[in-house]
Protein backbone atom coordinates (compact mmCIF):
# COMPACT_ATOMS: atom_id res chain seq x y z
CA UNK A 1 0.00 0.00 0.00
CA UNK A 2 1.83 3.16 -1.10
CA UNK A 3 0.40 6.52 0.59
CA UNK A 4 1.21 9.64 -1.13
CA UNK A 5 2.45 12.49 1.16
CA UNK A 6 -0.32 15.49 2.25
CA UNK A 7 1.69 18.28 1.65
CA UNK A 8 3.58 17.23 -1.88
CA UNK A 9 6.72 17.93 0.31
CA UNK A 10 7.15 14.72 2.67
CA UNK A 11 8.87 11.35 1.63
CA UNK A 12 7.02 9.15 0.15
CA UNK A 13 6.08 6.33 2.39
CA UNK A 14 5.21 2.55 2.18
CA UNK A 15 3.74 1.45 5.42
CA UNK A 16 6.41 2.27 8.14
CA UNK A 17 8.70 3.04 5.89
CA UNK A 18 9.98 5.46 3.23
CA UNK A 19 10.63 4.33 0.14
CA UNK A 20 14.59 4.73 0.16
CA UNK A 21 14.20 2.90 3.64
CA UNK A 22 12.32 0.00 1.74
CA UNK A 23 15.35 -0.18 -1.05
CA UNK A 24 18.13 -0.73 1.34
CA UNK A 25 16.31 -2.90 3.51
CA UNK A 26 15.30 -4.91 0.47
CA UNK A 27 19.07 -4.96 -1.05
CA UNK A 28 20.40 -5.80 2.47
CA UNK A 29 17.97 -8.68 2.90
CA UNK A 30 18.58 -9.80 -0.36
CA UNK A 31 22.90 -10.06 0.48
CA UNK A 32 21.79 -11.49 3.30
CA UNK A 33 20.07 -14.29 2.36
CA UNK A 34 22.77 -14.73 -0.49
CA UNK A 35 25.24 -14.81 2.65
CA UNK A 36 23.06 -16.98 4.85
CA UNK A 37 23.02 -19.61 1.86
CA UNK A 38 27.00 -19.67 1.11
CA UNK A 39 28.32 -19.04 4.59
CA UNK A 40 25.65 -20.16 7.37
CA UNK A 41 26.40 -16.77 8.96
CA UNK A 42 23.23 -14.90 10.37
CA UNK A 43 25.00 -11.91 11.02
CA UNK A 44 23.77 -10.18 8.34
CA UNK A 45 20.43 -10.89 8.54
CA UNK A 46 20.07 -9.85 12.07
CA UNK A 47 21.97 -6.35 10.97
CA UNK A 48 19.55 -6.08 8.41
CA UNK A 49 16.57 -6.86 10.82
CA UNK A 50 17.97 -4.34 13.51
CA UNK A 51 18.45 -1.62 10.42
CA UNK A 52 14.50 -2.07 9.53
CA UNK A 53 13.51 -1.65 13.09
CA UNK A 54 15.91 1.45 13.47
CA UNK A 55 14.46 2.76 10.19
CA UNK A 56 10.68 2.84 11.47
CA UNK A 57 8.94 6.44 11.08
CA UNK A 58 6.57 7.29 13.51
CA UNK A 59 5.31 11.17 13.67
CA UNK A 60 8.52 12.08 10.97
CA UNK A 61 11.05 10.69 12.50
CA UNK A 62 12.33 7.75 13.07
CA UNK A 63 15.07 5.91 16.19
CA UNK A 64 17.90 5.96 13.34
CA UNK A 65 17.57 9.58 12.76
CA UNK A 66 17.28 10.02 16.57
CA UNK A 67 20.90 8.48 16.58
CA UNK A 68 22.21 10.26 14.13
CA UNK A 69 21.38 13.76 15.78
CA UNK A 70 22.73 12.44 19.03
CA UNK A 71 26.10 11.21 17.66
CA UNK A 72 26.35 14.72 15.99
CA UNK A 73 25.54 16.28 18.84
CA UNK A 74 27.37 14.24 21.57
CA UNK A 75 30.62 13.02 19.36
CA UNK A 76 31.37 14.31 16.22
CA UNK A 77 29.95 17.92 16.44
CA UNK A 78 32.13 20.80 18.64
CA UNK A 79 30.41 22.10 20.90
CA UNK A 80 31.09 26.25 21.77
CA UNK A 81 30.13 27.72 24.76
CA UNK A 82 30.42 31.54 25.55
CA UNK A 83 30.57 32.80 29.00
CA UNK A 84 29.27 36.09 29.78
CA UNK A 85 28.21 38.31 32.61
CA UNK A 86 24.28 39.77 32.16
CA UNK A 87 24.75 44.01 32.74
Amino acid sequence: MYLYPENLTARPMLWLWTLRDVAWIGTGLLLSVLALTQTGSMIPLVITAALAFLCIRHGGISMLDFLRYAAAFFFFGQQYYVWRESA
